[in-house]
């Protein structure tokens, strides 16, 4: 992991530019805002998230969370299918500030169309530039 400008950006996932991270876990996606986008929103008050059996498509919004400062739609970094949805969030999103990369993830997604969607998200080296691009 490195820190650009104070936020943090780990190895072995992709990114979207729409703030979102995903991590491939055999043949699934788990997804989640990034550290920026979380201290962006500031203390995230309220999470909206779809059920386990919903559809999400890449680029295309799928939940919205709430803070003291604005509503924000979170758009999936990946299309597929919900198999998992992070309860605690729903219960706890003060866990998206805490650990938006272990304790905060959003959702976890068997991807329709993988290999052909991955190409349209960064992998580290392109987010650490693309990071620091949009802190100047």
């Amino acid at each position: 992991m490195v820190k650009v400008d104070g936020y943090e950006v780990p190895e072995g996932l992709y990114y979207s530019k729409d703030f979102a991270w995903v991590k491939i876990e055999g043949d699934k996606v788990r997804m989640g805002i990034t550290d920026y986008a979380q201290k962006q929103l500031r203390e995230i008050v309220y999470a909206d998230l779809p059920e386990v059996g919903a559809e999400v498509k890449q680029n295309e919004p799928y939940g919205t969370l709430e803070s003291v400062k604005a509503v924000s739609v979170v758009v999936a970094a990946i299309s597929g299918t919900v198999e998992e949805v992070n309860t605690e969030v729903l219960s706890k999103p003060e866990l998206l500030n805490e650990d938006p990369y272990v304790k905060g993830w959003l959702i976890v997604v068997k991807p329709s169309n993988l290999q052909a969607e991955l190409p349209n998200l960064m992998d580290f080296d392109k987010a650490v530039e693309w990071h620091k691009s949009q802190i100047k």
